[in-house]
């Protein structure tokens, strides 16, 4: 399951994905994992969430994006949930040429039995593709 949070900057997503994450860890499911781009969110979280930064993994395109989300999952099978904040502030692509990595993340998701929740500024026009997984 691939949940999409798009907004204008400011509107509150990323507290929103705070909230989400900690909410998951006490439900005690499974393994909870935030990435983000810098160190901000991580006081706010919860103990039990995974907390990576990606500043440091030169994350500039999608395959090495997707690439750095399957390492992550074949890390830990006990994982049940990743999210993401601010994809497009990780990679240096825009929103419009991402359909292939929603499509692979979206398998991803299925085969693994994982949830993705991501964060995207929606300061332009949604394109189509990325309907299906707006909340």
């Amino acid at each position: 399951m691939v949940h999409v949070f798009c907004n204008q900057r400011g509107s509150g997503k990323t507290k929103a994905l705070i909230n989400l994450a900690n909410d998951k860890v006490a439900e005690g499911k499974g393994h909870v994992v935030f990435i983000n781009d810098d160190n901000r969110p991580m006081l706010q979280l919860n103990k039990n969430v995974r907390f990576i930064s990606t500043e440091g993994f030169n994350l500039e395109k999608l395959q090495g994006f997707y690439g750095f989300l399957c390492g992550i999952i074949s890390e830990d099978y006990d994982i049940d949930t990743i999210l993401i904040d601010g994809l497009f502030n990780i990679i240096e692509e825009d929103l419009q040429n991402a359909a292939q990595l929603f499509y692979l993340i979206e398998k991803l998701s299925e085969k693994n039995n994982v949830s993705f929740y991501i964060n995207i500024n929606g300061d332009s026009e949604m394109p189509e593709f990325i309907k299906k997984y707006v909340a």
